[in-house]
């Protein structure tokens, strides 16, 4: 039987949390490769929560995936046929491919990998979108500083893990929010936290005992209770990183119709000085990327940066284990291998 491409499909738009019949199992004939172009055998597709903003209909910085059209991811994978002269059969390359098994990509959008370097599918996380995307905020707008306290939402996840471990390289001292026991041993006995609160007990009493000094730097990747709690214990001229609001992603435009939480008393802003501000890291960080993954690989080599994936197995599993991500399901980056 000839090999086919095969896919997951936006089926129709979520009313709220998807659930499985918003998407579509699908079978295609293996794209050709057009002169400059690759064909590109995919390994690994990386699953995120801004992948769920892609799914509705809505004005934001990207446009929405198609009715119909495969659902978008950034993947890893190796070089099956090549029409491009810097690339090889079996080169490792990154690019954003989608949610399928294969595609055919112009040759100069691609990103090299090398193996020997660090595992292929750790373009994907701690040296990839996720990794970056801490490595920009915290460069650029947290800026934490030796003696600081740094808050984390969502600490154990891909985005949190790399902004714990880098302020702890800064000199901070660092709190991680999670949820459950084990997600919060892992940031506290793993990844060296100096303290970790689980967002399923007491927020305010278990805040208090792990900054007593109050917050100088809160990474934003939860918003809803977790926020509400951080954003009383800023100090003066603290800093809000605004990544991510994934408790609030499955609701639809304005808390009027949806119930949404209502944000922070905003009026400690002013007499506080402090700094809220929201990024995206396409704005500037890929043409840091270099940059980026030299330092990444200096702390991996020396033994200051780990991280943990949350691997899945086939095609298939992808649709529940985005639903899954959502509700908080996984533990570590979220990955989903081919092979």
């Amino acid at each position: 039987m000839p090999e086919t491409n095969r896919r997951v499909l936006l089926a129709r738009r979520p009313q709220g949390a998807p659930v499985p019949e918003d998407f579509r199992l699908d079978e295609a004939p293996l794209p050709e490769p057009a002169e400059g172009e690759v064909l590109i055998r995919h390994r690994f597709l990386s699953l995120d929560p801004y992948q769920r903003g892609r799914m509705d209909d809505a004005k934001s910085y990207a446009k929405p995936v198609a009715l119909g059209g495969v659902m978008e991811c950034l993947t890893v994978g190796q070089v099956a046929a090549s029409r491009h002269p810097r690339f090889r059969d079996g080169d490792w390359v990154l690019g954003g491919f989608g949610w399928q098994t294969h595609s055919a990509r112009p040759g100069d959008g691609l990103i090299p990998l090398d193996p020997a370097e660090a595992p292929p599918s750790t373009a994907l996380g701690v040296l990839g979108m996720p990794g970056l995307t801490a490595w920009v905020g915290l460069t650029d707008i947290g800026q934490p500083k030796a003696g600081e306290t740094l808050v984390v939402s969502a600490a154990s996840g891909a985005v949190g893990q790399v902004v714990g471990q880098l302020g702890m390289i800064a000199g901070a001292r660092v709190v991680g929010i999670a949820g459950g026991a084990a997600k919060c041993a892992f940031i506290r006995d793993e990844l060296g936290f100096d303290a970790a609160v689980d967002h399923r007990g007491d927020l305010d009493a278990q805040l208090d005992a792990a900054c007593p000094g109050g917050v100088d730097v809160y990474w934003e990747n939860v918003g809803g209770a977790v926020q509400a709690a951080v954003f009383p214990r800023f100090n003066d001229f603290g800093r809000m990183v605004m990544c991510g609001m994934i408790a609030q992603y499955n609701t639809s435009r304005g808390a009027a119709a949806t119930g949404a939480p209502p944000g922070p008393n905003l009026g400690p802003v002013v007499r506080k000085r402090l700094r809220i501000q929201g990024f995206i890291v396409n704005d500037t960080g890929w043409g840091r990327y270099g940059a980026f993954r030299a330092e990444m690989l200096a702390h991996i080599a020396a033994g200051r940066l780990r991280w943990k994936e949350d691997v899945v197995r086939g095609l298939d599993a992808a649709p529940a284990a985005f639903i899954g991500l959502l509700q908080g399901r996984n533990f570590g980056k979220l990955v989903v291998a081919l092979d």
